[in-house]
């Protein structure tokens, strides 16, 4: 499975992501900083799951659809720094869908995440991954999942990788730097921190017109995932279809929201 994950710069960069994406035959699509509003329903083999809609730099998914099924996608709100309370630029820092492979006919989870900027503390921050990852948890209980995006983390990562491997998660840098706007800034600011899943590699892929770098994770289920009986009785959309976009307006406390039922799978 390929997961692309690319910050757009205040959506400067979204004329990219249709090549992107066909480019590197991504699976996944994790954007940060999009206008939701400006997003097209569908990009080549992919569609949109879901996006944020209170954002001004809002997140968005797509995946492949004739791989993937959406179970269920939602948006949800962290723990806001000083910057996002005064200048209100996301509401939503995490978006996490429930998806089900239809090769494997396993589910998994995979989010895209942007983390508070640099003018708040890594404290807060590592409280946001955290709270994030509890969130991804109760989407897909004891289920593999992967979280890619903007940590804006680029200094003193010993502590965050501890922190995650003591949590049962880990994080994996790409093979380059994806931020070097600024010399004092420049590093990895965008990575990924799984559980159940074997990432083969994390890619920084060519410069575009964003001042972040997109990455490219190649990930898989480990086997004793693979050995788990499929998903039954999961909650699923109604009307759900392969390639049909959820909206925008889940609630940012639960899965389903406004217009949305739920039923059985």
């Amino acid at each position: 499975m390929k997961v692309v994950s690319y910050n757009l710069r205040k959506n400067r960069a979204v004329t990219e992501i249709g090549a992107l994406a066909e480019d590197h035959g991504a699976d996944v699509l994790c954007l940060q900083e999009a206008e939701a509003v400006a997003l097209p329903a569908r990009l080549g083999h992919m569609a949109l799951v879901h996006a944020t809609a209170r954002n001004r730099l809002g997140l968005a998914m797509y995946v492949r659809e004739e791989r993937f099924r959406t179970r269920t996608a939602s948006t949800f709100q962290l723990k806001k720094s000083l910057h996002d309370r005064l200048l209100a630029p996301a509401h939503e820092r995490l978006l996490g869908a429930r998806l089900h492979d239809l090769e494997t006919e396993r589910d998994f989870v995979v989010a895209s995440f942007h983390a508070a900027p640099l003018t708040a503390l890594n404290s807060l921050r590592r409280h946001q991954i955290h709270a994030a990852l509890g969130e991804l948890r109760l989407l897909g209980p004891g289920l593999p999942a992967l979280m890619v995006g903007d940590y804006n983390y680029p200094v003193f990562k010993g502590r965050l990788d501890t922190e995650m491997r003591d949590h049962g998660y880990e994080l994996s840098l790409s093979d380059k730097r994806t931020y070097t706007r600024y010399k004092m800034f420049r590093g990895h600011f965008d990575f990924a921190t799984s559980v159940g899943l074997d990432i083969g590699g994390v890619q920084t892929l060519g410069r575009g017109l964003s001042d972040h770098l997109p990455i490219l994770v190649s990930a898989s289920l480990r086997p004793e995932a693979l050995e788990v009986a499929p998903a039954s009785g999961v909650p699923v959309l109604a009307g759900e279809a392969p390639g049909v976009p959820l909206g925008v307006n889940a609630a940012a406390e639960g899965v389903s929201g406004p217009g949305r039922a739920i039923v059985a799978a």
